[in-house]
């Protein structure tokens, strides 16, 4: 009597999140991370788990490293700012691997953005297309950040100062405002001479008056119930 043929077990494909979860120091996840990586830039899309968790494997693996990967995740790390993705995959990042060239670069532009010099940022950026626009989305994502920098700062911005921030002029500026007003809430107003100030969002930042004092949030049993602990 034949034997019967075994039926193969149909594989069932594991998510990037489960492989991780399971998995999270075996290189053998390496080409599926590596692959993923690849999907967040076509995407769009963002796992800084899934990017530490690689740069993790290839501290173990060193010679299975591939640098253009690891720049990847650098650029969509500072896509992600004010988020302290950039230091903490910097963190993982071999000193070696870091003295190279567009590391040294992505590492300068880091620091222009941490300390809010948009000028110097986009003229460095300018400079090195070759390795940020690789990435779809990254000047829409800093132009993002820059708003929100700005934001913390000031109630009223002079157009100039918005200009040189998100790295737009004249028509496309024109543009861009007329978006924000009817989408964000932004309003034009005209300042000194004919100079154009954009009034942003209240927040509590630009408006301090709109921050919760702490002992407001406090219910007052739990302080009551402090009071014996001090005396």
């Amino acid at each position: 009597m034949g034997r019967e043929r075994e039926t193969p077990r149909q594989q069932v494909p594991y998510t990037v999140e489960q492989l991780i979860a399971v998995n999270p120091y075996n290189p053998d996840i390496l080409p599926d991370l590596e692959a993923y990586i690849h999907e967040q830039v076509s995407s769009q899309t963002y796992n800084l788990d899934a990017n530490l968790c690689l740069l993790r494997l290839y501290q173990f693996e060193p010679g299975r490293m591939n640098i253009q990967i690891v720049a990847r995740i650098l650029v969509k790390a500072l896509m992600a700012m004010p988020a302290p993705d950039f230091s903490l995959c910097l963190f993982l990042i071999p000193e070696r691997v870091q003295m190279e060239e567009q590391f040294k670069t992505l590492i300068v532009l880091s620091h222009y953005l941490e300390t809010a010099r948009f000028r110097q940022f986009w003229d460095e950026a300018a400079k090195n297309r070759s390795i940020v626009e690789v990435v779809p989305g990254f000047e829409q994502a800093i132009q993002e950040y820059a708003i929100h920098a700005l934001s913390l700062t000031y109630q009223k911005v002079p157009r100039p100062v918005l200009a040189e921030a998100i790295n737009i002029e004249g028509l496309s500026l024109d543009k861009f405002l007329e978006h924000q007003v009817t989408h964000s809430g932004w309003v034009l107003e005209k300042g000194h001479g004919r100079g154009q100030l954009i009034v942003l969002p209240r927040n509590e930042f630009n408006h301090p008056d709109l921050k919760k004092n702490a002992a407001d949030t406090i219910p007052l049993e739990h302080v009551t119930r402090i009071f014996p602990i001090l005396s």
